[in-house]
């Protein structure tokens, strides 16, 4: 069901086009001076995670884990404004930091990927044992949002969250690679994504050998030649294909139990807005939805040059805040 609560999007005048509102979006979230304390998780299978907890202030309430977006951390711009807009009403959070993503290489051959569910599912057990009582919420971005619905849907009625929201979400992982490559910004994102991935593999060094073959993911220039080099056998995948198959979130939407809102815009360059799962969405009632007709990618700038705002945060934080107050028998603040 479309979400009707809250202010309707208005795209900033002088953003026009999902191009400039994507790019907007990374560099005008500038991370903000705000103290983390860090703590590493060590994973079953001798790796680690690191979870960042922001220092807000608050001693109790709810808790949200957000995940990030591809190459991204807990750390970043989209991620401080939903962490301080979540203090605002009275909510705590924790960012999990994806394998490699914190600053320091994993320690194992794999790294993560956009289905990959285990690590979210061990935090969210660790976070439950250590808050117990206390309703959790989730919030992912990109990359970030489509392992939630994975999640989401794989736990189906036994989830851990009490409420979740997914922002940009690449809901078919292939119509959206294919759709990056046939655009010159699209294979500008593209080029800039493969590039980092590329570098952290090499950095693997001897730990790939015979894992995958590093002349053919050094020679990518795309996600799906990236992915079919070295995100498919690296974790346990056929080719690029059977992982963008198995691990696109759109096949998930109808087993979802969790309040879960998804907010998308229809010219989002990662994802064509065929591909968006309206029919999915709209028929399970756990689902609720806010679709706009522009926003690029993990954009939704609004507000004059002088005093962006970031609307996304504002409306995932506000529907989190109200569904988890409710369950702990209080109001958002």
């Amino acid at each position: 069901m479309e979400e009707k609560s809250g202010r309707p999007f208005r795209p900033a005048w002088w953003l026009p086009g999902p191009h400039a509102q994507t790019i907007a979006g990374r560099y005008l979230r500038r991370p903000r001076s705000i103290a983390f304390r860090r703590e590493r998780i060590d994973t079953p299978d001798g790796d680690f995670v690191d979870l960042d907890f922001p220092e807000t202030g608050l001693s109790g309430g709810p808790v949200v884990l957000l995940l990030h977006g591809l190459e991204g951390s807990a750390r970043r711009g989209y991620a401080i404004e939903t962490y301080l807009a979540l203090a605002r009403l009275g909510v705590r959070s924790v960012g999990l930091n994806f394998r490699s993503c914190s600053g320091e290489l994993n320690r194992t051959a794999r790294f993560y990927h956009s289905g990959d569910t285990a690590d979210i599912r061990l935090v969210a057990g660790i976070l439950s044992t250590r808050f117990p009582g206390v309703p959790l919420g989730a919030i992912g971005f990109s990359l970030g949002g489509n392992a939630l619905l994975k999640f989401l849907g794989e736990e189906r009625g036994a989830s851990p969250f009490s409420a979740a929201v997914a922002v940009s979400v690449p809901y078919d992982l292939g119509a959206g690679a294919d759709a990056l490559d046939t655009t010159i910004m699209g294979r500008i994102y593209t080029g800039v994504f493969v590039r980092s991935l590329t570098a952290k593999a090499m950095a693997k060094g001897d730990l790939l050998d015979g894992l995958c073959d590093r002349a053919r993911f050094r020679a990518a220039r795309s996600f799906r030649a990236f992915d079919d080099a070295a995100t498919a056998p690296l974790h346990g995948f056929s080719s690029a294909q059977d992982y963008y198959d198995r691990s696109s979130s759109s096949g998930y939407i109808g087993h979802i139990r969790t309040p879960t809102l998804l907010i998308h815009s229809l010219d989002d360059p990662f994802l064509p807005a065929a591909s968006f799962p309206a029919a999915a969405a709209s028929s399970n009632p756990c689902i609720s939805t806010l679709v706009t007709a522009s926003g690029g990618h993990v954009g939704f700038i609004e507000g004059p040059p002088w005093r962006p705002g970031f609307w996304a945060e504002g409306r995932a934080a506000a529907f989190l805040a109200q569904k988890l107050h409710a369950r702990n028998g209080g109001e958002a603040r």
